[in-house]
């Protein structure tokens, strides 16, 4: 079992521009003088590298004996000593367990979930990212699920929770949830943890506001950057 690579890899985003160097804008936040690249490591060839090729090779038995799609696995990327998986939503779940139980594999840990926002020009705007450690082999991977979204019904990007396996992810999931909007479907409790309830909007999204937001201190209000207070 090999991954394919057919409209599986993150659009490349447009140029970003932002945080430090700001020059004449009375933009103290940073967010208007640097520009970089937008970067998307490229698919990975073997070998690997390392551990990976052992691991890889593994995984994909692995997966092909629980008799999981061939594309499963839409893409690998090997990018500053890191390895990560590309896996398709509707099977998140089954290779997690597989991750987890396989004797080859053993990652026990599901130390981290966070999202990813690659900005509206992007088809596969938002990604939901989940860092696995194997406490018995001593190793790191990452699994990436690339959501299309915006859609046409107008609905939010949804992706399986992966709390039936990794209970760890309860809390990191719901911060995920209120910072990017990403429902985790089959959630114990999908609530918000960061901002109130009530809140409208989710805060680490690229087309949040950066200023100009009431909040619920003493009617106080942060402003906007181009409207904040320059220093030399």
């Amino acid at each position: 079992m090999e991954p394919t690579r057919q409209g599986s890899a993150p659009v490349s985003g447009r140029a970003r521009q932002g945080m430090f160097g700001v020059r004449g804008t009375g933009d103290t936040s940073g967010y208007g003088g640097l520009r970089l690249p937008a970067y998307v490591p490229p698919a990975a060839e073997r070998p690997y590298g390392g551990w990976f090729d052992e691991f890889a090779d593994n995984f994909f038995a692995a997966l092909n004996e629980q008799g999981l799609p061939a594309d499963t696995v839409q893409q690998v990327t090997v990018d500053r000593g890191e390895i990560t998986f590309y896996v398709q939503r509707d099977h998140l779940l089954e290779v997690c367990r597989t991750l987890r139980d396989d004797p080859a594999l053993r990652f026990e840990l599901c130390s981290s979930v966070s999202g990813v926002d690659y900005g509206q020009e992007v088809p596969q705007r938002l990604h939901s990212v989940y860092h696995l450690t194997s406490m018995t082999y001593r190793r790191r991977i990452r699994l990436d699920v690339a959501l299309e979204w915006p859609n046409d019904t107008g609905d939010p990007p949804r992706v399986p929770s992966v709390v039936p396996v990794y209970p760890t992810a309860d809390f990191q999931e719901r911060e995920t949830w209120d910072m990017f909007g990403i429902v985790y479907d089959g959630h114990p409790a999908l609530t918000r943890i960061l901002m109130p309830d009530d809140w409208d909007g989710h805060p680490q999204r690229k087309d949040y506001p950066l200023g100009g937001i009431p909040v619920e201190y003493k009617g106080a209000e942060i402003p906007p950057p181009d409207q904040r207070r320059a220093y030399s």
